[in-house]
């Protein structure tokens, strides 16, 4: 099914996915308040919306070590947050592991590998799925409420029909489950723009991390301050990924749109709005290849299903009305009941002398002139 864009879009979703993310104490409700806003505007109708199925244990395994996906079975099974082992799993304090959470990861997984599987089958253009993003999580351990790397098995997916992945990372909080899994290849590029300050979780994502040995200078890194706006935060990364776009030409794009960098998130970092994120998505989506997008971070529920509502839109080429419709969680959205998101008072700490520095050292230093390669990677740093 094709939108008012031209661009045919799968949605995926169903009532039991959704009841699945919902049960996440870090975020409960948050899938069901972005379904049903998504619903309210009636922009289902422009997607072919595909549910998605349980994955197996051996497709967990693509990415996840056998020993940390049956412990993590195991305590979900149970609810035991206080099991011994736990820890050396990263389970506890901010992955909790109460009752049913290996499901809901194990859900998640299944619905980014529904999504990069309607891209490879060649059903649609764009694939979205919003509860999927989940950038944290490495082979044997949970970390930052990610429990299974969606992510990492969508890329691995791809691989298997696309020669070059370009994965984008735009949430609050450096991507560095992605970038750790892909460190090593000149087959997957990533990008995070993040907030990188000391004392910030995860604590990685500097400029001059880019990557080791094939894989050096394809991981880039644009560590940004508190308070960055919606005009600069559009002019760093429309700067960075036109150039990656042209020097990596990838052949895939994953794209994951966190909802923290939002004004009015608990996080209190970045001042951003949905329309500024949307500027964003929107120049991605000007290149026109096969698209993979999900979520990821977002605390403030109904800012975030305003934001996904809106970039589902700028997907699909509609137009929302600027009221929130009567739906079922319209008390949600007082005191004004409007689609946009006011900008904050917070100071913005990226002057345009930093970030123009900042993208000089993501550049690198001028080359020589020369034929250009496929899949050579962008500079990162002076060598």
């Amino acid at each position: 099914m094709s939108d008012s864009s031209g661009v045919r879009v799968t949605y995926i979703h169903s009532e039991q996915y959704v009841l699945a993310c919902d049960t996440l104490s870090r975020i409960p409700r948050r899938a069901s308040m972005v379904h049903t806003l998504i619903e309210s505007y009636g922009l289902l109708k422009y997607m072919r919306v595909v549910e998605p199925s349980a994955p197996s244990r051996r497709e967990l395994a693509a990415f996840h070590s056998d020993d940390y996906l049956e412990h993590l079975e195991q305590v979900s099974r149970d609810g035991d947050d206080d099991h011994p082992e736990s820890q050396l799993y990263g389970l506890g304090y901010d992955c909790p592991t109460t009752e049913g959470v290996f499901e809901c990861a194990a859900s998640v997984a299944g619905g980014t590998l529904a999504a990069a599987g309607s891209l490879m089958d060649g059903s649609c253009d764009v694939a979205l799925n919003w509860p999927g993003g989940w950038h944290h999580a490495k082979k044997d351990e949970a970390s930052g409420f990610c429990y299974v790397n969606d992510i990492v098995l969508g890329i691995l997916k791809l691989r298997e029909k696309f020669e070059r992945v370009l994965y984008i990372d735009l949430d609050l909080h450096h991507g560095d489950g992605v970038e750790d899994a892909f460190s090593f290849t000149p087959k997957v590029m990533t990008v995070s723009v993040h907030k990188f300050s000391p004392g910030f979780f995860p604590g990685t994502g500097g400029i001059d991390e880019v990557g080791m040995g094939k894989g050096r200078y394809f991981a880039l890194n644009v560590p940004l301050q508190d308070g960055i706006t919606d005009d600069k935060y559009f002019y760093a990364c429309h700067t960075v990924l036109q150039d990656v776009f042209v020097t990596f030409n990838p052949e895939v794009v994953v794209c994951q749109l966190g909802a923290d960098t939002l004004a009015g998130d608990p996080m209190c970092s970045f001042n951003l709005t949905p329309r500024g994120i949307g500027r964003c998505l929107q120049s991605i989506l000007e290149w026109r290849l096969p698209t993979l997008v999900l979520g990821g971070g977002g605390y403030h529920q109904p800012n975030t299903a305003r934001c996904w509502a809106y970039l589902t839109a700028v997907i699909l080429g509609q137009t929302l009305s600027p009221e929130i419709p009567e739906h079922q969680y319209f008390t949600e959205y007082g005191p004004d009941y409007m689609l946009d998101i006011t900008p904050s008072c917070r100071t913005d700490k990226n002057d345009q002398q930093y970030l123009d520095n900042l993208i000089a050292r993501v550049r690198g230093p001028p080359a020589a002139p020369r034929p250009p390669r496929h899949g050579e990677p962008c500079r990162t740093r002076r060598r």
